[in-house]
């Protein structure tokens, strides 16, 4: 609650005189206005620099108390509810549902002492909040003298230099009204370009309609369609392009017989009756995190001026989303046991499609894995490393191969064997090509010896 003494300074003065954060929020007073404190737009994760506005939880009028969810946002991961920490009640609202790319510390909104004629913030604007927040370039790491302990969730890499300013430029939104944004994004019209009429040169909604009864957009029986970018999208471009560009990839295949593991599961999963079911995926899980401590410079990261070697192996599972691919992250699986490591990725995999991961559940990571195996068309494919760490694991689909087999009669025939085809993508600044095929050397070892997973 906003304290006497400050409201007793904000009616005395004749001008701003008081600007105190609380929560990454920044608390105004005004003359011309009652005691009040702007809200503003959370960072809800480490890389977070916009985001998009989804359905307001409270409307003015409306209490609010601390840990309720105010309105959900859409970063550049997932849909997240922002908990406001503070009571009180919502004068007004100052960015709609539906708007995009509103930058970290923008103001969102006016929350005032319960009691407060709100009917004084009808004309309150975002520019009497201060006006909208320039995006903030990611920060580089510091250096520091001492080599800092090893952690077992690296930071999120943060790319640098001119790329990430061009960025920020190219996704930043258009001068337009809010109605104006809102009706372009309803019929998939580009804003960039676009002349204003408005005040300032903002783009109108009249400005709009008239772009969409031009021909040049409204074109009959067009063959495509622009689908907006997301959120995720636009991150997923942003981290493999910087990935690509940054990272010297190299790959290893290797062909790996499971049917000993195909055998084992079948074994355990009978045995368990109905408690777990373990897929293949769990026992490939099991095997990097075996290989990556048998080989812990695969386990690594590289960083300005030393490269990182983890203690711990939280391996990053890839997951399809209908918004886009997202990774969230099985902690320690080299102290876990295969029902462990299974019923968290069932419970990550659902929060992922469900938007309700939570930024320690998908940020950081030191190795990663990538599996197709259920579309039995993807023989084999190489995947992209998820920076900042150094390697990732591609896994194909299981097929039946002939494998030749001496008789005990001296002739030569064959018998079928189930094999995948997996490749492992490196980054060449961490693992050097030996280690690299050292490490695949050992993935192979453990997963045709399944045994050695239940150890």
């Amino acid at each position: 609650m906003l304290s006497a003494v400050l409201r007793r300074r904000a009616a005395a003065s004749t001008q701003n005189v008081l600007r105190t954060g609380f929560n990454s929020h920044v608390v105004r007073y005004y003359a011309s206005f009652p005691a009040h404190q702007v809200i503003k737009m959370p960072a809800l994760s480490p890389t977070m620099q916009a985001g998009n506005i989804g359905a307001w939880q409270k409307k003015p009028g409306d209490t609010i108390a601390p840990g309720e969810v105010l309105v959900e946002v859409e970063t550049d991961k997932a849909q997240m509810d922002f908990e406001f920490q503070e009571e009180g009640v919502i004068a007004k609202l100052l960015k709609e549902s539906g708007e995009k790319d509103i930058a970290v510390g923008t103001p969102i909104a006016v929350l005032v002492e319960e009691g407060t004629d709100i009917a004084a913030f009808e004309k309150y604007t975002v520019a009497d909040a201060g006006g909208e927040a320039k995006p903030v370039e990611p920060k580089k790491e510091e250096k520091s003298e001492s080599a800092p302990a090893p952690s077992s969730t690296p930071e999120p890499e943060q790319y640098s230099s001119s790329e990430g300013k061009l960025q920020t430029a190219l996704d930043r939104e258009p001068n337009a009204v809010p109605a104006a944004k809102r009706l372009a994004r309803e019929n998939s019209i580009s804003l960039e370009g676009v002349k204003g009429t408005g005040k300032g040169g903002k783009i109108t909604e009249e400005d709009v309609k008239k772009l969409i009864s031009s021909p040049a957009v409204a074109t009959p029986g067009a063959n495509y369609e622009d689908i907006p970018l997301t959120g995720m999208r636009k991150a997923i471009a942003s981290r493999l392009k910087e990935s690509v560009q940054n990272n010297p990839h190299f790959f290893v295949t290797s062909s790996i017989s499971v049917s000993k593991l195909m055998k084992l599961r079948q074994a355990l999963n009978s045995s368990a009756e109905g408690q777990y079911k373990l897929s293949v995926n769990d026992f490939l899980i099991k095997a990097v995190s075996v290989a990556s401590k048998k080989v812990p410079a695969v386990n690594s990261s590289w960083r300005e001026g030393s490269i990182r070697q983890f203690n711990t192996v939280d391996v990053s599972v890839a997951v399809s989303t209908p918004t886009g691919l997202i990774t969230p992250i099985v902690t320690g699986v080299e102290a876990r046991g295969l029902e462990s490591i299974s019923n968290t990725v069932k419970s990550l995999a659902k929060k992922a499609r469900d938007n309700k991961l939570k930024p320690e559940e998908y940020q950081g990571g030191s190795i990663s894995i990538s599996n197709m195996g259920m579309n039995d068309a993807v023989d084999h494919f190489t995947a992209i490393i998820n920076p900042p760490q150094a390697a990732i694991l591609a896994v194909g689909t299981t097929q039946k191969v002939p494998v030749p087999v001496e008789n005990e009669d001296g002739t030569t025939g064959f018998e079928w064997d189930e094999q995948i085809k997996v490749t492992a993508s490196f980054d060449h600044k961490v693992v050097d090509g030996a280690v690299g095929a050292e490490w695949l050397r050992e993935l192979k070892k453990v997963l045709e010896n399944p045994l050695q997973l239940l150890l």
